[in-house]
């Protein structure tokens, strides 16, 4: 996840204060848990994927 987070998030970006990279890592952190769409879950979000798994 660390690669993923240096490349997609902060790679080439400056930001002007701490709660500025601290607002924009936590949005980039649910993006990562919850809205990502990964081939590995059938091109499902791991939300979806949770949520599948339970009413199952």
């Amino acid at each position: 996840m660390f690669g993923h987070l240096k490349d997609e998030f902060y790679t080439g970006r400056e930001f002007a204060s701490y709660e500025e990279f601290k607002t924009g890592l936590d949005a980039y952190i649910i993006h990562w848990n919850t809205r990502r769409r990964q081939e590995r879950l059938e091109g499902r979000t791991p939300e979806e994927f949770r949520n599948m798994s339970l009413t199952a």
